[in-house]
C-alpha cells in the first residue's frame, strides 16, 4: 500500500501514436504539484410536467468531456525530452556526441500537431489505495521556465486533454538517478547570434512559450470528445530579466528597441569528455518591452526588464537538452 497522502502520488507519461489513444507510461517525472482534471459539460432537460417542481436526475446528460491542467516540476538532467518534444513539435532523435555517453536533443520550434501525450496520475486515498486517473490526448498549450537566486530551474506545463480514462492499470513508477538544474549552473548571454557573451548582474529569469490552439474542435459523431487541437495563432514567447543595474546594456535595448540574440543556459556536471549536462533556450531575437530602471530607495537599483522573443528570419528558436538519454 502507498502512503495515504501526496507522498504516495505519482505521474507517468508516454508519447501517443494516435491522438487520444492510451499509451502505457514510460517516464515518471518527479513533480511538485499538478492540477489535471476532467471537465464535463452537462445539459438538464427543462421539460414541463404538471406538478413537477424539481428537474429529474434522469434527464441530465453529459454532452462533452475534456481535460485540462498543469504540472509543475524541477527540470531534471534526464528524462525531460518527451515534454520538450510535445511543446516544440520537432520529432527528435538524440544524437550521440563523439563516442561518449552524452546525447544531444535539439528541439526546434515547429507545428506540434501529432505530438500528444498520455499522462497517468496516481492519487492516493487516505487508506493508501492509489486511484488511477489517466488523461489521454494531452497537448502542451504553454510552458513557463524560471530560475532565481538560490533556486532550481522550475517549469510549469499547461495541458489540454481529450478525456480522462479511469479503467487503466496504474503503472509501476520507476525513478532513475537524476538531479535538477539550478541557479549555480545558470548563465545568460546576449549579442550577435552564435557569438553571444555573458550578461552580468542577472538574478532571475523567466521564459514562457505559448502555443495557442483551437481546443474546441467538438464535432458530431465524436461521442462528445474533441479532435486534436490545431495551432490557430502565432506562438507567443515572453520573458523577464531581473538584474542589478551593473550596466546599461539591456536598458539601451529598451530605449532603442533594438534586437539581440538571447541564450539562457544551464551547464551541469560533465557526462564524458567535453560534454556536460545542458539545458539551453535559444531565442535568435528578443526586444525589451518595458521597465527602465527606477530608484525606489537606498538599495541597489534592481530593474526587471520584460521582453518578447521573436524570429530573426533566419535562425531557429530552439531548446537544446544534453543528457545520457539514448531516446527521448
Amino acid at each position: 500500500m502507498a502512503i495515504g497522502s501526496g507522498l504516495g502520488a505519482q505521474i507517468g507519461i508516454a508519447a501517443e501514436t494516435t491522438y487520444g489513444t492510451y499509451a502505457a507510461p514510460t517516464r515518471f517525472p518527479e513533480f511538485t504539484k499538478e492540477s489535471l482534471v476532467l471537465k464535463k459539460t452537462t445539459a438538464q432537460s427543462a421539460g414541463i410536467a404538471a406538478g413537477r417542481l424539481v428537474a429529474l436526475s434522469s434527464r441530465r446528460v453529459v454532452t462533452q468531456r475534456e481535460a485540462s491542467g498543469t504540472i509543475e516540476l524541477e527540470v531534471p538532467n534526464k528524462g525531460f525530452g518527451l515534454i520538450l518534444q510535445a511543446l516544440m513539435g520537432t520529432t527528435v532523435t538524440p544524437v550521440q556526441q563523439g563516442a561518449t555517453t552524452a546525447y544531444l536533443q535539439t528541439h526546434t520550434l515547429t507545428d506540434n500537431f501529432g505530438k500528444s501525450l498520455t499522462i497517468q496520475k496516481g492519487v492516493p486515498l487516505t487508506t493508501g489505495t492509489v486511484v488511477d486517473k489517466t488523461f489521454v490526448g494531452c497537448k502542451v498549450i504553454s510552458a513557463e521556465f524560471s530560475c532565481e537566486v538560490g533556486g532550481m530551474l522550475m517549469t510549469t506545463i499547461e495541458f489540454d486533454g481529450k478525456d480522462c480514462d479511469e479503467t487503466q492499470t496504474l503503472a509501476v513508477a520507476s525513478y532513475p538517478t537524476m538531479s535538477p538544474f539550478h541557479f549555480g549552473q545558470m548563465a545568460v548571454k546576449t549579442g550577435t547570434f552564435a557569438s553571444e557573451t555573458a550578461l552580468d548582474g542577472v538574478r532571475k529569469v523567466s521564459v514562457k512559450i505559448e502555443r495557442p490552439a483551437a481546443v474546441d474542435r467538438f464535432y458530431a459523431g465524436q461521442a462528445g470528445l474533441k479532435k486534436e487541437p490545431i495551432l490557430n495563432d502565432l506562438t507567443q514567447i515572453t520573458g523577464s530579466l531581473e538584474m542589478d543595474y551593473v550596466s546599461t546594456a539591456v536598458d539601451d535595448l529598451h530605449t532603442s528597441d533594438g534586437a539581440t540574440s538571447f541564450v539562457w543556459e544551464f551547464i551541469g556536471p560533465v557526462i564524458e569528455g567535453a560534454f556536460a549536462e545542458t539545458f539551453r533556450i535559444k531565442l535568435p531575437a528578443i526586444k525589451v518591452d518595458d521597465a527602465p530602471p527606477t530608484v525606489e530607495g537606498f538599495d541597489v537599483i534592481r530593474p526587471t526588464f520584460a521582453f518578447t522573443g521573436l524570429y530573426d528570419g533566419t535562425n531557429p528558436i530552439a531548446i537544446e537538452y544534453l543528457s545520457t538519454d539514448l531516446t527521448i
